[in-house]
């Protein structure tokens, strides 16, 4: 591609991070104003809202690049901006609705459009590029896209709310990803082989459908449990249903999945230190859900409105620049677990100075801080962990490393939000103390950026322990390759 081509496809590329982050950015900011339209104003039911959004793009994404891996990435590309920008139409008509429900539905259906888009982009990127700075450098953008991303929704969101209604930025978001889709016909490139027709017949034979349906259907479940307890208890008889039933269809998507021939998580692709980057998703990206939502709580708590709150967090989009172009700086001269770590420790600080900051401190405090420390574990940990599960798996699975990482970077959000509602209703002291459950709930997501960064220590030792002994063997090697030498050169005539 030429220069100018170049720039429009990583813009083209990009938009479906910053727009997936803009999204989650346009309901969190209005969300109190959204609340009031449809007479809610309780913090555990206001953020399914947010957490219904999270849960389709988080519980869809694998399946989404299994299919852009036999379909076409491109093809699963463009149809994912239509249907992202259908769902959002849905979500701006349901103002007219008389109870969240509808709203909750769509931004549920919306969450979709995401998750078919963040796996192929990303697939699209890592068969563009050769390994090497370049491609770094592309996956770095990528990354810093998402705080950027989260700031424009949140300020066009405020902005529309307080003028027009919160429903206008649904319908600008509609017709921009409408756009998007025609842009992506003339500028991404076709799919290296031409992709066979989508019929039911075909899919049966390319793609584990028993595995998509357990696996999706066992993340909702779980993700419905966890995120419904806050608002009826996790004694409520149907919570635990759809919990135990969660967890036998994952377990059951588990058990199948070596034994068909078209695996959703072909196992053999992953290498030792898969799982420690999953765990360490899971508990940053957990917290960093928690962070944000509450960040917007306490400030509202505190009497500002949804544009003074993004005013205040503005400053991610440049942190978030700033980690995103060390990240591909950094990833061929440092090793990926240390980076991991560093990320791991971004979020870990960030939750812990915004979550123990005095009540109406001034912003310039804890707070300002706060959101400068935080995109480094977003805008680190997202390349870095793609990179690493991208460099190590075939060219044909690159659908299938894009997705997982974003499936538990979003899944991760939504249950991270469903644990720390749980722990806001039980430090709140019945509804009467609601500073005091926002403390509880951000200390609960500083948790779990603790257990990542242990988590992430852990990989960082074993990875330096195993390169160590690498090095020593290839010593040793090179040390008997000149003593063989030199008993060859003492024995020539």
């Amino acid at each position: 591609m030429s220069l100018p081509r170049e720039i429009i496809f990583l813009l083209l590329i990009t938009s479906t991070q910053l727009l997936t982050q803009a999204a989650l950015g346009q309901n969190i900011a209005p969300l109190h104003v959204i609340g009031a339209s449809f007479g809610v104003s309780d913090a555990g039911q206001l953020s399914w809202t947010a957490a219904a959004y999270s849960l389709t793009v988080g519980a869809c994404i694998l399946i989404a690049g299994r299919l852009g891996d036999v379909y076409g990435h491109r093809r699963l590309f463009v149809i994912g901006y239509v249907w992202f920008s259908l769902g959002s139409l849905g979500c701006g008509l349901s103002s007219y609705a008389p109870t969240i429900i509808p709203f909750d539905v769509f931004r549920a259906i919306q969450g979709i459009g995401p998750a078919l888009l963040l796996p192929n982009s990303l697939a699209i990127l890592g068969r563009t590029y050769r390994n090497g700075p370049r491609k770094a450098l592309a996956f770095g953008l990528y990354g810093a896209c998402a705080p950027s991303g989260f700031i424009v929704g949140a300020v066009f969101a405020s902005l529309l709310a307080e003028t027009v209604g919160w429903q206008w930025a649904y319908y600008l978001l509609c017709i921009l990803c409408a756009a998007l889709a025609v842009g992506t016909l003339l500028v991404i490139p076709a799919d290296e082989v031409a992709p066979p027709r989508l019929s039911l017949k075909h899919a049966s034979r390319t793609l584990d459908l028993p595995g998509a349906l357990l696996g999706v259907l066992g993340l909702c479940f779980v993700n419905f449990a966890f995120n419904q307890a806050p608002l009826v208890g996790w004694d409520t008889s149907y919570v635990l249903v759809f919990l135990i039933l969660g967890l036998l269809l994952l377990g059951g998507f588990l058990f199948i999945e070596p034994r068909v021939g078209h695996p959703i998580l072909p196992y053999h692709t992953f290498s030792g230190s898969t799982s420690f980057v999953l765990a360490c998703l899971v508990g940053g990206w957990g917290s960093f859900g928690v962070w944000v939502f509450y960040y917007y709580q306490q400030m509202t708590l505190e009497g500002a409105n949804g544009l003074l709150i993004t005013a205040r967090a503005s400053p991610v989009c440049f942190a978030g620049l700033v980690a995103g172009l060390a990240t591909a700086a950094l990833f061929h001269r440092v090793p990926p677990s240390a980076l991991l770590l560093i990320s791991m420790l971004g979020f870990f600080v960030g939750s812990a100075v915004m979550a123990f900051r005095p009540v109406g401190q001034i912003y310039w405090g804890q707070a300002f801080v706060s959101t400068l420390l935080t995109p480094f574990g977003m805008d680190i940990s997202f390349p870095a962990s793609t990179l690493i599960l991208s460099n190590s798996m075939p060219k044909e699975h690159q659908g299938l490393a894009a997705s997982i990482v974003a499936t538990f970077v979003n899944y991760s959000i939504s249950i991270g939000l469903g644990i720390a509602g749980t722990v806001e209703v039980h430090t709140n002291r019945n509804g009467t103390d609601e500073q005091r459950g926002f403390r509880g709930a951000t200390i609960a997501g500083v948790v779990m950026a603790g257990i990542a960064v242990l988590t992430a220590a852990a990989f960082f030792a074993s990875q330096s322990l195993h390169s160590s002994r690498e090095r020593r063997a290839e010593k040793q090697k090179e040390g008997e390759k000149a003593t063989h030498a030199e008993k060859n050169d003492a024995g020539t005539p």
